[in-house]
């Protein structure tokens, strides 16, 4: 909620709290990075651990969905296609995105709990952000060639690497979290994808929309407008949901709170839209992708064995607990 047009940031403002001119060279930077064919080229080595835990749970027949389900898969593919070392991932990456993703919401008590949680891995992050400790043909090496070019600095070349690591882990564990859930809670629309694999990816869509890992977040109005009869100032903080926007009867139809794996969901706002829409987006979307066929074809049934717990955020949304049991 801090307005950084007047209030001092708590880090170095990045990609996400930068407008242009400054956001359009790292924006560059990261989509040149973060291209479809670039992209494209991380599928198989995603494909050998999907194969690998989707046969682990099967063989454990129960298991906790998010602990040994959606974090395990995004610590290890995502993090090694950025390029830092395996050493230290769970103990810091997870809670220093939990950090990161509070700053979105009001500074009360919760927000507190996660910046205490959060603070010890700040040095961290950024150490294994720098050049010297990247892999060199990580996604984290290539920003890093555009620092070398010219076209973003060495102290922006960090700041992106650190981007994508807060960014596209912890959002997508909750994603991927969410996916399960609804799955487990709508049997019949399992029945769908495990029937057909080619819904993996409405089905993915579909909970994107539903249940939405990134529920709020500020935006500060660059110029005077009047919104649906409101007057909002330039300058002024607009809290927005994109969580509502994605149940919104008008856009989807009366059964706008069901989870439909056939529904068309694109165009939810689950990634944003405009000049900050995610752009590790296609990455996420890949690991969902890939990990969620490998289930479809490898299990026939998903039962939960308790209730799931919900993960509590200002802004993000999801489970920190799902118990289930699958069978081959």
């Amino acid at each position: 909620p801090k307005n950084l047009h007047h209030e001092q940031a708590w880090r170095t403002p990045g990609i996400l709290e930068t407008d242009p001119p400054m956001h359009t060279a790292m924006r560059t930077a990261m989509t040149d990075v973060i291209s479809p064919r670039g992209v494209r080229t991380l599928r198989e080595q995603f494909q050998v651990y999907a194969d690998e835990l989707v046969d682990s749970v099967v063989d454990a027949g129960e298991f906790d969905g998010v602990t040994e389900f959606a974090e395990k898969f995004p610590l290890r593919v995502f993090a090694d296609a950025v390029g830092i070392p395996r050493d230290g991932r769970e103990a810091n990456l997870l809670p220093h995105g939990a950090m990161n993703f509070s700053t979105f919401g009001p500074e009360n008590d919760l927000h507190r709990q996660y910046f205490e949680l959060g603070e010890p891995t700040r040095d961290w992050v950024m150490a294994n952000c720098a050049r010297e400790n990247l892999t060199p043909d990580g996604l984290g090496a290539q920003i890093w060639q555009h620092a070398d070019a010219g076209s973003i600095s060495p102290e922006q070349a960090t700041l992106l690497v650190r981007a994508l690591l807060s960014a596209g882990l912890d959002s997508t564990v909750l994603a991927i979290g969410n996916v399960l859930r609804l799955l487990l809670d709508n049997p019949e629309q399992w029945a769908i994808v495990r029937a057909n694999p080619r819904y993996v990816k409405f089905a993915i869509d579909e909970a994107l929309r539903l249940e939405s890992p990134f529920q709020s977040f500020y935006r500060t109005a660059s110029v005077d407008v009047t919104f649906h009869g409101v007057d909002i100032a330039a300058g002024e903080k607009v809290l927005v949901f994109p969580g509502a926007a994605n149940r919104d009867p008008d856009k989807w139809g009366p059964d706008a709170d069901k989870y439909q794996v056939e529904r068309q969901a694109g165009g939810h706002l689950a990634f944003g839209m405009g000049i900050h829409q995610c752009v590790g987006q296609p990455i996420s979307r890949l690991e969902m992708d890939v990990l969620f066929t490998a289930l479809a074809n490898r299990v026939d049934t998903l039962e939960p064995t308790g209730p799931a717990e919900p993960f509590v955020h200002n802004t993000l949304r999801g489970s920190s607990s799902i118990p289930l049991r699958v069978a081959a």
